[in-house]
């Protein structure tokens, strides 16, 4: 494989992965600021959501397509999927909570309000950690990637 095919491959992969990082901004920016969620409707959160489960699985099957190796194989796929899990876990929230209010029996009633509550604490607190620390490590590793690279290309010189 040319040197040309693998930076076109780990252009794919930037370029997924930052477009990931801006929709996760953009939509964590909306449910926690004021200002943006009264300018957005909730067409766009769906939307979005949609959006981030897609980016999520695709920067998953890349790096296990492209066989990245190392800590960056384990960044990109907390950051996939934390990012396709946040919204998951949202909507099997929403679904448990759903259950809970029309299920009659109490032993049900108490499992739904716990799955419920699970998925409400993976949706807001893991998956966000999940995925700052992932962006943030493969961050770090494509600029350790660009820099070992761009020594080997300047000894070659």
């Amino acid at each position: 494989m040319g040197w040309v095919e693998i930076s076109q491959k780990e252009s794919v992969l930037r370029i997924t992965f930052y477009l990931l990082v801006a929709v996760f901004i953009l939509a964590i920016s909306v449910i926690f600021i004021p200002a943006f969620r009264g300018t957005m409707s909730s067409t766009f959160m769906i939307i979005s959501g949609v959006i981030l489960i897609i980016l999520g699985s695709v920067i998953i099957g890349l790096t296990l397509v492209q066989k990245v190796e190392g800590k960056l194989k384990k960044f990109l796929i907390l950051t996939g999927a934390s990012a396709a899990g946040f919204f998951v876990c949202v909507l099997l929230h929403n679904i448990f909570y759903g259950l809970e209010q029309i299920t009659g029996q109490a032993i049900l009633s108490y499992l739904m309000k716990a799955l419920e509550v699970i998925f409400f604490l993976i949706a807001v607190f893991a998956c966000p950690i999940g995925f700052i620390i992932g962006a943030i490590g493969t961050i770090f590793m494509f600029n350790k990637k660009r820099k070992i690279l761009q020594k080997n290309i300047s000894d070659k010189l």
